[in-house]
């Protein structure tokens, strides 16, 4: 599980941006975000940096990941 520090989230499109982009490189991820506190989690058996990846191409920038 990965906890993700994402900037630039404020709305449901947002939400769905960030879970379109995770879900594109591993579909089967359990994502749940916390727009308050701008942390996505990520239940995932991908690796961190193609999930990271992902969401940066989205265009919302990760400023840390755990």
């Amino acid at each position: 599980m990965y906890q993700l520090h994402v900037e630039n989230m404020s709305c449901g499109h947002c939400v769905g941006a960030v879970t379109k982009a995770v879900k594109a490189v591993d579909a089967a991820a359990t994502v749940d975000i916390d727009l308050a506190s701008k942390t996505v989690t990520i239940a995932s058996a991908s690796a961190l940096a193609p999930l990271r990846d992902a969401i940066v191409e989205a265009g919302y920038p990760v400023l840390s990941a755990a």
